[in-house]
């Protein structure tokens, strides 16, 4: 069976995406899946998190027009059954390079495709944007994993993500979760109400704001692992329970 392909997405920065993306595989691979994280943002955090030098050989065009396979650019990881398609700089002209192919939109399902099997979760790290590369994202996924930080101009980008996918024909499914939450704050707590009113995709989990995740750029390692007994660490655990559920019931 192909691998369950996951999208961690936003069209806003700063709200917690690249660390569900790490952290998230790092659970995976914990608990035995053959996991691979594909770092599509040429700001490379990802990369920088797993110890991985942000370098593809022929750069994202090579990949793109399958000039090189994904195969041979996959770098091992500190931990077990978890790689890395590393980042490259490149990356930043992924839209021009899409924009050349014949099916911009199939071009990554069908990079994908030959390694899909050779694993049972692929994560995608995605830039923060909606641009071309974007919405080949959303034809490759099986479902975008959208943080959501419980403000105004959050909700904002995630309702402007449903208008774009509106007319979509087979859009991905949308797994929102609350990221970066505060509990002592008025405002998220009324925000969070709010939303889970009027949504019914809304994941039950809420990953707390915490210095522990903050420390992921000292330690260059997930959560889960550096700090696997914190309250952020039982948060993407449970994430992780309730996003392949989700996948599961709809395979």
């Amino acid at each position: 069976m192909a691998a369950i392909v996951l999208a961690s997405y936003s069209s806003k920065g700063g709200v917690g995406k690249t660390a569900a993306a790490v952290n998230l595989a790092h659970v995976a691979a914990e608990q035995g899946w053959r996991t691979l994280v594909w770092d599509l943002d040429p700001q490379a955090a990802a990369t920088f998190y797993f110890r991985v030098k942000p370098k593809v050989k022929g750069g994202g065009r090579a990949l793109i027009r399958q000039k090189r396979p994904l195969d041979d650019v996959v770098k091992g990881t500190d931990f077990e059954g978890l790689d890395l398609v590393p980042a490259d700089f490149s990356y930043r002209n992924l839209d021009l390079v899409l924009d050349d192919t014949k099916k911009p939109l199939r071009r990554l399902a069908k990079v994908l495709k030959p390694i899909a099997r050779d694993y049972d979760v692929v994560l995608l790290d995605c830039p923060p944007s909606i641009s071309l590369a974007s919405e080949s994202v959303f034809e490759a996924a099986n479902a975008l994993m959208v943080p959501v930080i419980p403000t105004t101009l959050s909700v904002r980008t995630l309702e402007q993500l449903d208008d774009f996918l509106a007319d979509a024909t087979s859009p991905p499914r949308l797994m929102p979760f609350f990221s970066m939450v505060d509990g002592r704050k008025r405002l998220h707590r009324d925000v969070m109400e709010a939303l889970r009113a009027s949504r019914t995709d809304l994941l039950t989990t809420t990953v707390p704001a915490t210095a522990d995740v903050e420390r992921m750029g000292l330690h260059r390692t997930p959560v889960t692992a550096q700090a696997p007994r914190s309250r952020a660490a039982a948060a993407y655990r449970d994430l992780w329970a309730e996003v392949i559920a989700t996948c599961r019931a709809d395979r």
